[in-house]
């Protein structure tokens, strides 16, 4: 019998699983870490605690599972995106990462537009100069920090710097390296142009692969420290969404996965290139090799539903600890009781601002329509049903670019709600499904390391292979139409309010 590892390097903690190569679990640790906040919209981590997160956490599935070493047939790293790790000469540290939520670098993104042009840099790297991307971290650093800067020989994005504790080599793989802003996303390669415009050397950045391919093998010393096998073989890998893509079986055309986290994502598989020249939506490589994948990105979608439950729900908490269920399961029951519409009351979640399809950090959230019949209750339907709004937001771009979506499986908190997940199949007007797994990022990438391994023929067949899908929740014949005439409403009130938010910004 052979097994595979994912190792999943998250904001809070990774989580590293050991699976069979039937997608069972074998053995699960996670460990947590913090997040340092020096200053306000500033957000940094420690690289080592990363990597003493993953070196532990393979030890304990190795340890805790019994299974002899010689049996993982691969590893596989996920993480997040966009986070900075600058390297001197001798591969240490040099300073904390600069992580993908900071936001200290919007000098650096009007510095980056102007040197390389905003259409010409979404035309290379299909998206706009976006603060949480890591072009704008390296020049903020430069720019601040000079000394630090100056030895520099190394530039690494987070489980890339886990890859290289684990092999010994500087690289990367084409699904993270397009969230640094310097990846030619159509040829999948480093851009000369953009490297040359903005003064990067070429030298501190890592090989690219594809997510499936090898990358390198488990050092003499990292064995010691995992209990892997020296000479295990490590894959590319994936950046997070990419690998949940391969983890929900989001890996050919016609399919696409909907999060409803903390944010939202609606991402869509494409195995050709489609770049929106507004740079509404992102367009980066996805771990399919010679495939891309498209995504929209809300910033208040389980947000606001926990906004509203803090502040307004607390009944709903106190009966749900007596009960021993979730607070979330209660008001679920309380939402499905109102029509839709929320009796003609519409929010708009842009409780932090909205990246697509607005790029606005000054719009707000709105309660729209709101009147003396109104309950809670209605308010808390009209939450989800704008979150849902916002989602469609993103599906409607995709769908202008010429992207079709057949099939969207569920994934997050919100996609554990039957209620949710049914608001999504009416609004979008398609299947929504879940997958059995609940493993996400880590299986994607423990299937990616078995095609690196040879024990799947492509990443299409291992999802083929692996990938369980429960009973899909189809659109409710007369639901769509009555989703409609509310969401026209709610599409048009960002721009009747555009410049009201900017007023209100002002203040």
């Amino acid at each position: 019998m052979k097994y595979l590892i994912g190792s999943d390097i998250g904001t809070s903690g990774t989580k590293t699983v050991l699976f069979d190569t039937a997608g069972n679990v074998i053995a699960s640790s996670t460990v947590e870490y913090p997040m340092y906040q020096p200053q306000n919209g500033w957000a940094e981590q420690d690289p080592n605690d990363w990597w003493n997160a993953v070196a532990r956490t393979i030890k304990n599935v190795v340890e805790e599972s019994g299974v002899d070493n010689a049996d993982i047939a691969g590893v596989g790293l996920s993480g997040q995106m966009h986070s900075l790790v600058m390297l001197d000469e001798a591969g240490k540290v040099l300073r904390k990462a600069i992580l993908w939520c900071d936001q200290r670098t919007a000098k650096e993104c009007e510095e980056i537009t102007e040197k390389v042009g905003r259409e010409r840099l979404i035309e290379i790297t299909a998206n706009p100069a976006l603060t949480g991307f890591t072009a704008s971290k390296i020049l903020w650093v430069r720019n601040n920090e000079p000394e630090i800067y100056a030895k520099c020989r190394h530039i690494l994005l987070a489980k890339d710097y886990v890859r290289y504790m684990l092999t010994g080599e500087f690289a990367t793989e084409v699904s993270d390296a397009s969230g640094m802003q310097l990846l030619d996303v159509p040829n999948r390669c480093w851009s000369d142009e953009v490297l040359e415009k903005l003064d990067i050397d070429k030298s501190m950045l890592g090989k690219v692969y594809e997510s499936p391919e090898v990358t390198g093998y488990i050092t003499a010393e990292a064995s010691k420290l995992t209990g892997l096998k020296e000479g295990t073989p490590v894959v590319g890998g994936a950046g997070d969404n990419a690998a949940a893509s391969v983890g929900t079986g989001v890996v050919v055309d016609g399919k696409a996965f909907t999060t409803i986290g903390t944010s939202g994502v609606v991402y869509a598989h494409s195995s050709k290139i489609a770049i929106d020249p507004k740079g509404r939506v992102h367009t980066f490589c996805c771990a399919v090799p010679g495939c891309w994948h498209v995504m929209g990105v809300t910033l208040g979608a389980g947000l606001s539903l926990k906004w509203f439950r803090d502040n307004f729900c607390n009944e709903e908490k106190l009966t749900a600890e007596g009960m021993g269920v979730d607070p979330y399961y209660l008001m679920d029951k309380q939402a499905e009781r109102v029509p839709i519409g929320s009796n003609r009351l519409v929010y708009l979640p842009y409780i932090m601002g909205e990246r697509t399809p607005h790029l606005d950090p000054d719009c707000r959230g709105v309660f729209f329509g709101l009147s003396a019949i109104h309950t809670k209750y209605d308010m808390l339907r009209s939450v989800m049903e704008g979150v849902t709004f916002s989602q469609r937001d993103s599906v409607e771009i995709l769908r202008e670019m010429g992207l079709t979506i057949n099939e969207m499986m569920a994934c997050g908190g919100g996609g554990s709600s039957p209620l949710w997940r049914q608001m999504l199949a009416d609004t979008f007007n398609c299947d929504v499904k879940t997958v059995k797994s609940k493993e996400g990022p880590a299986l994607g990438v423990a299937l990616l390391a078995g095609v690196g391994a040879g024990i799947y023929e492509s990443v299409e067949k291992a999802c083929e292979a692996v990938i369980e899908t429960n009973a899909p929740q189809s659109p409710i014949p007369g639901n769509p139409e009555k989703y409609e005439k509310v969401y026209q409403v709610y599409h048009a009130l960002y721009p009747s309010l555009k410049e009201n938010y900017k007023q209100l910004a002002s203040i």
